[in-house]
């Protein structure tokens, strides 16, 4: 077994600290951890408490203490920080740090099968598949099938190959992840079935396995008692790093390895556990000490990154946390204010807020890279994106396409270009590939007719279409005709969309659920435009690009936009947090408890990101199916949060006040009856609707005037009753 796994690298310089004179620089909470080498040991990291360093110091402690460095074993997430980790071992101490086994689960996982694999059937020159691969391999079996090709509804192999790596890291039934996330692709799942059965099948018969394969196959392996007594034989301390991230599999081989001695010391932040869509299980850092009761539980507090009135706050959102490991940070950083809330009238004004307030920073000495704006969902910050384009604001975009990337946002602003530009070449050659059966060779000479008409749209309407796709022609000259006959913008986006909805559903069979809220946002975007004119140049403006590092806070000169969940691990010297409403932050789609307090975990990560300044934003009034000034409910984690930690802006020249919301007990009183059948409620994601019934003690059945029924925990629900 290899004993470093990145490679020949070069042997650390000679020592430059003695094991006691790096504990000197330790807290004692870190000095804790790195000292305590027997038994189990659990370490609640808090966020910016000096996780890293404690681990590093560790390494270099045991190896100190006499324990051979290749008996250390070091899981982490990424390579980079395995590497990281090791190589400042190897400064502090001088030697054998590098080989250390330390690595990804994934890496790891890739050496012991190397020697272990042939126990399962495979032999030691195994392939390992990348997404590509394992994408392409499906594509062929798809084939086999006959779905795929004259299906066109069936879905793709990118999706197909998620669905199947779902299965695995979260341990579910096709079924139970159909239901979960792709309830439109029902009628697909046994087609599914046979290609996941086929698919594991060509792997084993090929000596292949993807990057799902070799943690189940070595956790395989440990089951296996003489195997799993010989890896286990190998190392006497286990350490794993980013805990709260683990799926169910990798905490069972984190407990296989270390079955025999039991030295495991897993570091992590029940706090911080926010990616349970990639299939870590919040369970395994809580349950930890039910596994192992004589565990020794350390708790990192002191936070070396944030002011201690970012920290307060911080402490007052996850202390109401249905379940967590107590912990208060604290700093010893001097002065900070208190974070901001700022109630915006709309979202318009929202944009306005955020920007002149970066504005304002930037001209004030801070560079555009230590600024932040984060978000719930990528499609939350295109309002801000149009405002900050519009000052010439060079941004940064992480987890989501800006609004003029997304492939289905240029569909349909391609259907309003037309109409205002009939010229407009490119948006007519996108809009014809809208109709079945129509390629690009067809279209271009569509496009041909079309630049030689004074009036396209009629030139259109008498081109003599095919056979087959005569009906699609017609369909999209009857849309056009009825978008032009619109006076108002948002009615041409309604008439667009309309038209445009089957289209979509079609294009983009495997997450057309998920995108229509990037539509949504648009409708509400059009809405506060007078004219399509204004619209159509403000989303057509870019600013400036320039390359930069996606893992890095910034550096490139640019301000950064981020989702919460592309921030992680990530900080910036001030954060803006954005559309702090119910439906937004939290999700309208977290409805389960522990949906809801994944929500809570990640508006924790979110203010942790800010060092010196922290503000919260919310707009009292959205507009919402068309329809404006539709009044918002104000994030629960807000209305939660005890008087005092915030101070309140209401405007650009009003005095700061301190912030107290008003209670959630306000809201509660909405759903004191035990029978709310007949009630009329309004929800933040699916509108208005009707009581129907109570399937439960606290469920309600509401039917949704443009959702239909929809079930509804009232003790975690996200409306309000708006009359009887």
């Amino acid at each position: 077994m290899q004993q470093s796994l990145f490679g020949p690298d070069a042997s650390p310089p000679p020592g430059l600290e003695s094991p006691a004179e790096f504990l000197k620089g330790l807290n004692p909470a870190q000095r804790e951890a790195v000292t305590t080498t027997e038994g189990p040991v659990l370490v609640i990291a808090g966020a910016g408490s000096g996780k890293t360093r404690t681990l590093v110091c560790r390494v270099a402690y045991l190896i100190g203490q006499g324990v051979t460095p290749e008996r250390i074993l070091l899981l982490t997430f990424t390579r980079k920080a395995a590497q990281e980790m090791l190589n400042r071992a190897g400064l502090l101490l001088g030697a054998g740090c590098h080989r250390v086994t330390g690595g990804t689960f994934h890496a790891v996982a890739s050496s012991l099968l190397r020697r272990f694999g042939h126990l399962l059937g495979y032999s030691s020159n195994f392939t390992i598949l990348d997404r590509p691969d394992s994408e392409g391999i499906v594509n062929l079996l798809k084939a086999s099938l006959d779905r795929g090709e004259g299906d066109r509804r069936f879905p793709s192999k990118r999706l197909i190959v998620t669905i199947l790596s779902q299965m695995v890291n979260k341990r579910q039934t096709l079924a139970e992840v159909l239901e979960e996330r792709y309830g439109h692709l029902a009628e697909f799942a046994g087609a599914i079935e046979q290609i996941g059965q086929d698919y594991a099948r060509f792997k084993r018969e090929h000596n292949l396995m993807d990057y799902d394969d070799l943690l189940v196959n070595l956790r395989r392996v440990l089951s296996l008692p003489e195997a799993g007594r010989e890896i286990a034989a190998r190392f006497s301390h286990v350490m794993v790093d980013e805990y709260q991230d683990t799926n169910p599999v990798q905490a069972e081989i984190v407990r296989l390895i270390a079955a025999p001695h039991r030295n495991v010391m897993v570091v992590g932040d029940d706090a911080q556990s926010i990616y349970s869509f990639r299939g870590a299980d919040f369970r395994n850092i809580m349950d930890f000490p039910a596994l192992y009761p004589e565990a020794r539980l350390i708790r990192l507090e002191e936070n070396y990154r944030s002011t201690q009135p970012i920290l307060s706050l911080t402490n007052a959102i996850i202390e109401r946390a249905a379940e967590r490991y107590a912990k208060k940070l604290f700093s010893s950083i001097d002065g900070g204010k208190k974070p901001l809330v700022y109630a915006a009238r709309n979202e318009s004004d929202q944009a306005v807020y955020v920007a002149d307030n970066i504005a304002e920073l930037i001209k004030d000495g801070t560079p555009p890279d230590q600024i932040a704006v984060l978000f719930r969902a990528g499609f939350h910050s295109y309002k801000l994106e149009l405002e900050l384009t519009g000052r010439q604001l060079a941004f940064e975009k992480r987890g989501g396409l800006k609004l003029t990337e997304s492939a289905h946002i240029k569909d349909v602003v391609s259907l309003l270009r037309v109409i205002f530009n009939p010229q407009d070449n490119l948006a007519w050659n996108r809009i014809l590939l809208f109709i079945d059966k129509v390629g690009p060779k067809t279209a271009q000479a569509m496009l041909a007719a079309l630049r030689a008409s004074d009036d396209p749209l009629a030139a259109l309407a008498a081109y003599p279409a095919g056979k087959g796709w005569r009906q699609g022609l017609s369909e999209l000259v009857a849309a056009l005709t009825r978008i032009r006959e619109q006076e108002t913008p948002l009615a041409q986006f309604k008439a667009a969309r309309r038209y445009y909805q089957p289209v979509f559903e079609r294009l983009y069979l495997d997450d057309h659920p998920t995108r229509v809220y990037d539509l949504e946002q648009l409708q509400e975007i059009v809405a506060g435009y007078q004219t399509v004119a204004e619209f159509l140049n403000d989303t057509a403006l870019e600013p400036p690009e320039t390359g930069g590092d996606p893992h890095s806070a910034g550096g490139d000169g640019r301000l950064v936009l981020s989702t919460v969940h592309s921030a992680k691990g990530l900080e910036w010297d001030y954060v803006f947090i954005i559309h702090l409403v119910e439906g937004k932050f939290p999700s309208a789609l977290a409805e389960r408890r522990e949906e809801i307090e994944e929500e809570r975990r990640l508006l924790y990560v979110a203010a942790t990101r800010a060092r010196r300044g922290l503000y919260l934003v919310y707009p009292r009034e959205i507009v919402q199916s068309g329809r404006f000034g539709e009044p918002t409910l104000i994030s629960r984690f807000l209305e939660e949060m005890p008087p005092g930690f915030t101070i309140s802006v209401g405007g650009h020249l009003a005095a700061p006040r301190v912030f107290s919301p008003r209670t959630a007990a306000g809201r509660k009183q909405l759903f004191s009856r035990s029978d709310l059948t007949g009630s009329r409620v309004r929800h933040p994601f699916f509108g208005e609707g009707r009581v129907t019934g109570m399937s439960g003690p606290r469920v309600a059945l509401v039917f949704f005037d443009r959702h239909g029924s929809k079930s509804i925990h009232l003790d975690y629900a996200q409306m309000e009753v708006i009359g009887p």
